[in-house]
């Protein structure tokens, strides 16, 4: 089923359903965030990654960063 094919059928739903429905993806989203962050916010995950960076005397420079760019033109697009 594809994304166009689910918000279809989300809006032949009545409001009562699709108020239930919006209620569980919000708990699923919360589950989701909690187990892939451990319930660690990003700024407290940036904070440990810049403890730790400082901690194994980490140092980047900017020729760290040169040429990570993709300049390709990138993929076609049929219209």
């Amino acid at each position: 089923m594809t994304l166009q094919e689910i918000l279809e059928a989300v809006d032949e739903l009545s409001v009562v359903e699709q108020t239930s429905l919006f209620n569980v993806l919000q708990v699923k989203l919360a589950q989701a965030s909690q187990s892939s962050s451990n319930g660690e916010t990003f700024w407290a995950m940036t904070l440990r990654f810049r403890e730790r960076i400082e901690r194994e005397g980490i140092e980047f420079t900017d020729e760290d960063f040169a040429d990570l760019r993709d300049r390709s033109p990138g993929r076609e697009v049929e219209l």
